[in-house]
């Protein structure tokens, strides 16, 4: 059995859709980096997204565990034309595309961005190459909000729209058993 424990990063405290911006984590909440590190399986391998908030979140639990290259197949969702600003300013100049984004997930991209369908075959292609690589380990997989949620549908069978309904807070960690019979999520969004 491989486990995944995909941790999301800490906050960048931002109130605009950042994806590929490389901003910065706000790790000074010292205790529950602890007791999230403390909870983490003290012999998984530990992997994250390229930009810093996963970098630097991933530093501050890997204690004495293995740590693998970061990897930009982890990314957050390639916002595009529309990184960096609020909801508001893009609704202001892109209603229904931005609407249709959110509230039919799939094909629909933001100028110059990826759409849902897109960001789901990236992650799903970097997490098989994972668990090829490492079958039987525990992967503690520090990422982003959008990175989660597709691990979340496709172990729980749900439609993009189901998967977004899941609340996944910051230095939280979302655990997936990959056994022979399939995915098990257990439990997700857990703050410890």
């Amino acid at each position: 059995m491989t486990e995944l424990h995909l941790v999301r990063h800490g906050p960048t405290h931002a109130k605009t859709m950042v994806g590929w911006s490389d901003l910065p984590a706000d790790l000074s909440d010292t205790a529950q980096i602890a007791r999230l590190a403390d909870h983490l399986p003290s012999d998984g391998i530990v992997i994250s997204s390229d930009l810093q908030r996963c970098v630097t979140t991933a530093d501050a639990i890997q204690r004495d565990r293995h740590r693998l290259p970061h990897d930009p197949t982890l990314r957050e969702i390639h916002f595009g034309d529309w990184e960096l600003k609020t909801f508001a300013e893009i609704e202001a100049n892109d209603p229904d595309r931005i609407r249709a984004y959110w509230e039919t997930p799939g094909d629909v991209r933001p100028p110059n961005g990826e759409s849902w369908n897109e960001v789901t075959t990236r992650v799903d292609g970097a997490i098989d190459r994972l668990i090829t690589a490492h079958q039987g380990a525990k992967l503690i997989v520090v990422v982003h909000f959008g990175v989660i949620l597709t691990q979340i549908q496709r172990a729980e069978r749900l439609t993009a729209d189901e998967a977004f309904a899941h609340r996944i807070d910051n230095l939280s960690v979302t655990s997936i058993k990959i056994t022979k019979d399939g995915w098990i999520t257990d439990p997700i969004n857990h703050i410890p």
